[in-house]
């Protein structure tokens, strides 16, 4: 006699399947062995005290302020728990409820189907491909930048630079992320014409040799524009489209990209619950600026906005992002939290990077960028064979 684990639907079907059930009853029975917890914020007491009533109905649990129960409170945040199964029948009801409650429902179905996986897919980067969620891809950084805080120096000079992004080709990289300013903790910024220098001519070095999607790490729309102009495959923006013709220009060019949260003013209300928040909101503003919902990914912002202990919270509880139904990219890599825990100067952090990419893998990573291109594409494979066996079957 053994508790299982059933993480998924896919899960749940399979050790139905074992049993031997028959498989209508298969169907009828796996919704009923996947226990799931939603978190709805910023409800009205009406609109929380009709989701508690029906979830109860149910057989499931809905967890309200108290001040909910007597409408001393203007709004309240809603736990809502319980079984596939008793979400389906919530939904149902909940469509023909007023208040806005229908609108609830659409939503609350499509975080549920999310929180089950994306189906594999092919991500067309400008003529090259990258297959998300058949295994993790490993991002390679190349920092040409004098004063990045891991690396800053080693790959300022177009040769050296075109060495490394080759050797991390041979050592299994998928992409590689190409950078010309500096984002750690109290950097100098630089203006587009200096990004600009110390980006192209690389770009143009690499791109004949390199036969991976090259990725261009910045935040400026005119940097992101010639970088595409001249062959770029996809951009990964650390401010989130926040420059006002970033979008436009990535939706112009067709091209993928990475939004990360990087907030301005750091102060969260529910940790987890403002980074999805905002990232959904910068995902919105994506697909109104004509960029298609495909062609984004997200990343969590590891060492942005954040301190040591919030880093290590979004590692362990990443898969929560899944809520959002796309691709997620995570960078650990040497990191000051890890430091932080091990209390190590930024050369020594190999294996507390590992660990971190290990955990992100687990908890649902699809890209990973990392300094140390051949030590995480073997952690990667190696996680993957223990995480990665799964069906996508509904």
């Amino acid at each position: 006699m053994r508790v299982i684990s059933i993480p998924d639907l896919a899960t749940a079907l399979e050790e139905i399947r074992k049993i031997g059930a028959d498989e209508p009853g298969q169907k009828i029975m796996a919704p009923k062995a996947v226990f799931r917890a939603v978190k709805v914020r910023d409800l009205t007491p009406v609109q929380a005290n009709i989701l508690k009533q029906e979830m109860l109905a149910r057989g499931g649990e809905a967890v309200v302020a108290r001040g909910a129960i007597n409408y001393t409170v203007e709004r309240t945040d809603v736990l809502l728990l319980g079984t596939l199964k008793q979400f389906r029948l919530l939904i149902a009801k909940l469509k023909q409820q007023p208040f806005g409650l229908p609108r609830l429902a659409e939503k609350l179905a499509q975080v549920l189907e999310n929180a089950e996986g994306f189906r594999p897919f092919r991500l067309n980067c400008r003529g090259r491909e990258l297959r998300l969620g058949e295994r993790t891809l490993i991002m390679g950084i190349l920092n040409v930048t004098p004063d990045s805080f891991s690396d800053g120096g080693k790959y300022n000079t177009v040769e050296a630079a075109r060495a490394r992004a080759l050797e991390m080709v041979e050592e299994g990289a998928d992409i590689i992320d190409l950078g010309g300013e500096s984002t750690r903790p109290g950097h100098t910024p630089v203006e587009a014409e200096e990004e600009l220098r110390r980006v192209i001519p690389v770009l143009e070095a690499i791109l004949p040799e390199v036969p991976v999607p090259i990725s261009i790490d910045t935040s400026k729309a005119v940097v992101a524009e010639e970088a595409l102009r001249r062959g770029a495959h996809l951009i990964n923006d650390q401010r989130a489209l926040a420059d006002p013709n970033m979008a436009a220009v990535v939706a112009r060019y067709e091209a993928p990209v990475v939004l990360m949260h990087n907030p301005s003013t750091p102060q969260y209300r529910d940790f987890m619950g403002d980074i999805i928040d905002h990232l959904a909101e910068r995902v919105e503003y994506a697909e109104a600026s004509g960029i298609p919902r495909e062609h984004i990914i997200l990343d969590p912002g590891i060492g942005f906005g954040k301190t040591p202990e919030q880093n290590l919270e979004v590692v362990r509880r990443l898969d929560e992002l899944k809520s959002l139904g796309l691709p997620v990219l995570v960078g650990p890599s040497r990191k000051s939290f890890i430091g932080y825990v091990l209390d190590l100067p930024v050369e020594e952090r190999l294996e507390g990077t590992a660990a971190a990419v290990a955990v992100s893998i687990v908890k649902g990573a699809d890209i990973v960028r990392v300094h140390d291109v051949k030590q995480m594409v073997r952690v990667a494979r190696m996680v993957d064979a223990l995480v990665r066996r799964r069906s996508y079957a509904r």
